[in-house]
C-alpha cells in the first residue's frame, strides 16, 4: 500500500466523535504494521456511527486505484477463529484467505464484528444449543426470532472506499456478499471460491449453507 495513502489516513486519525445520524459515517482510526505467520501486513482500524464496533482490515501492497484486488470479507467467529471449533468452517476460511492474500502483490481482509451472522456471540451460543437439539443453523436463528442472516455490507463498503481499490476479486462462497457489496457501490469483478474440506462435525452445517443459504460449495 502506498505510503501516501497512510499519510492521508493518518491526517484523519486525530481524535474525533462519531455522533448518531441517519447518514453512515465510517472513519479511519489507526494503522500499524502487523507481521504474521502468513506474511507482513498492515492492520487498519475503523470506527463508525452505525454499530459503533471496531472493524479492522489487514492489507498488503498498493491499493489506491488498484484493479481486481483479492479481498475477503470475514465475519467474526470467536469459536472458529480463536478456539478452532469444528462446528463451522470459519477458522479454516480465514486461514485460506490470508494464505491467498499473502501470495498476492496486494490484498485485503476485512474482519467484520458480525458474530453469528450478525446476531451476536451469546445468541450464537444459544443457537448452538438449539442445534444440539436437532435444529440446523437457519432453523435455530429463526427460532430465536432472527433472520437467517442479519449481516449488512454498507460499513464494509465504506471501509473499502477508504482503502481505495478501484475493483476487487471477492474471496467467498456466498453470493449474498457479492450482491451486498455491489448494492453499496463496490465493483466486484470476480468471485474467487474458498475451498475447505468438511469434517464429521460440520458436514450438516455446510449442507445447510448450500441448500438454504445459497452458498456455492
Amino acid at each position: 500500500m502506498s505510503s501516501l495513502l497512510f499519510e492521508n489516513l493518518a491526517i484523519r486519525s486525530e481524535p474525533f466523535e462519531l455522533t448518531p445520524s441517519d447518514v453512515l459515517n465510517v472513519r479511519h482510526f489507526a494503522t500499524a504494521d502487523l507481521p504474521t505467520k502468513y506474511g507482513q501486513f498492515r492492520i487498519v482500524a475503523f470506527k463508525n456511527n452505525r454499530d459503533y464496533k471496531d472493524h479492522i482490515a489487514l492489507v498488503r501492497g498498493e491499493l489506491d486505484g488498484a484493479e481486481a484486488v483479492p479481498t475477503r470479507i470475514h465475519s467474526e467467529c470467536l469459536t472458529g477463529d480463536v478456539f478452532g471449533s469444528l462446528k463451522c468452517d470459519c477458522g479454516e476460511q480465514i486461514e485460506r484467505a490470508l494464505e491467498e492474500i499473502a501470495d498476492s502483490d496486494s490484498g485485503i481482509l476485512l474482519y467484520m464484528r458480525q458474530e453469528g451472522r450478525g446476531i451476536g456471540l451469546a445468541n450464537k451460543i444459544k443457537a448452538y444449543e438449539l442445534q444440539d437439539q436437532g435444529l440446523d443453523t437457519v432453523e435455530a436463528n429463526l427460532h430465536l426470532g432472527f433472520d437467517d442472516d442479519m449481516r449488512s455490507y454498507d460499513i464494509a463498503a465504506e471501509m473499502l472506499r477508504i482503502l481505495g481499490p478501484a475493483s476487487i476479486q471477492l474471496i467467498t462462497n456466498n453470493p449474498r456478499k457479492v450482491r451486498g457489496l455491489a448494492q453499496n457501490g463496490i465493483h466486484v469483478v470476480e468471485r474467487l471460491p474458498i475451498r475447505v474440506l468438511p469434517n464429521p462435525h460440520n458436514v450438516h452445517y455446510l449442507e445447510t449453507k448450500k441448500r438454504k443459504s445459497g452458498h456455492i460449495l
